[in-house]
């Protein structure tokens, strides 16, 4: 039989502990907050005694959620190729009101007041978003490989805010002329690369991690090993493109990065530095170096390409999101139309 111990719990207010005893299964001891609970914790646990089912939640309830993210960040984070993004992530979640709590106690109803804190603060649904799924991978890994099979993830029981990050800029007028010439003024790579970007349609990552190596010039064919969605893929280029690559090592002479084999010389959160100096100098509101992903794809469609032939060039895996990605302006179809 289970027992309820009255205690008294943070604040002077009483708290009920539970106990459950029963031969052949180790002793359970949770302490809530209200009889009913405490009661209702106990019989699912003899019931699962009953029927053999049952999985001891010890470990749950003495590994803190901080705890949990130090190992997950040490045995599963570290290996992926977001690492250093989801470490910052990591770190917030530690840092956070949740990292105190147990892995056994944490509740849908804790998670929903934190993602309220959240919205509260100013932060947008797309970091809320973020953070919830590196608890609810978390919560899987302790499940699957760590031995605490009895955890129930609480994040599938918290609703989180649809995120609206949908994006429809593209150049319009002679915006890409005005871009280009601030860029050649402002010097450096981001000329070049804004025409790369545009031409051929790659991710910034993807352009930042570019090597002469996976050039194959006779091919007009840029080899990308690595990808967003772990594919490798082979990216055709235009003439244009091809004479941006051509024209480096006139614009750039021997840089460092031409010696270990790096096309460009900047990182990714470079680019996107460099790219909102030109347009500011250009005088050009609301455009992001991601917008030009963007507009290459649509004026790949423009060029009369078909969907299966746009998606083999630009990495996109379903047609949902290679159409949040095109942008085809009515009065460029109506040629089409005859």
């Amino acid at each position: 039989m289970a027992s309820f111990i009255p205690r008294k719990g943070p604040g002077g207010k009483r708290v009920w502990q539970a106990h459950v005893r029963r031969r052949g299964y180790p002793a359970q001891v949770k302490t809530f907050d209200a009889k009913a609970d405490a009661e209702a914790w106990a019989r699912k646990l003899e019931g699962e005694m009953d029927r053999g089912v049952f999985a001891s939640r010890a470990e749950g309830d003495n590994t803190t959620l901080a705890e949990a993210l130090a190992r997950y960040r040490k045995e599963v984070s570290s290996q992926k190729r977001g690492a250093a993004q989801e470490a910052s992530v990591i770190t917030a979640l530690t840092n956070s009101p949740l990292g105190r709590q147990t892995l056994g106690s944490l509740q849908g109803k804790v998670l929903a007041l934190y993602r309220d804190a959240l919205l509260s603060e100013g932060y947008s649904p797309i970091t809320i978003k973020r953070r919830f799924a590196i608890l609810s991978h978390l919560y899987k890994i302790a499940a699957q490989e760590w031995g605490m099979g009895e955890l129930v993830n609480p994040v599938p029981r918290v609703s989180i805010p649809r995120v609206q990050n949908a994006r429809d800029r593209r150049l319009v007028d002679n915006e890409r002329d005005i871009i280009v010439s601030a860029a050649q003024v402002y010097g450096g790579e981001i000329g070049p690369l804004i025409t790369w970007a545009i031409e051929t349609a790659m991710r910034r990552g993807e352009i930042a991690a570019m090597r002469w190596e996976h050039l194959d010039r006779k091919a007009r064919v840029l080899l990308l090993p690595e990808t967003k969605n772990g594919a490798p893929r082979r990216v055709p280029l235009s003439v244009p493109a091809l004479a941006v690559l051509d024209a480096l090592p006139r614009r750039m002479g021997h840089a460092a990065h031409d010696v270990d084999g790096r096309v460009w010389g900047m990182r990714p959160d470079s680019i996107s530095q460099a790219f909102e100096r030109v347009c500011k100098a250009a005088g050009i509101e609301g455009l992001t170096f991601h917008d030009l992903r963007h507009e290459a794809t649509s004026r790949l469609f423009e060029k009369g390409l078909n969907p299966m032939q746009v998606a083999a060039i630009t990495g996109h895996k379903t047609l949902q999101m290679l159409k949040r990605y095109t942008h085809l302006r009515a009065e460029d179809l109506v040629g089409m139309l005859g």
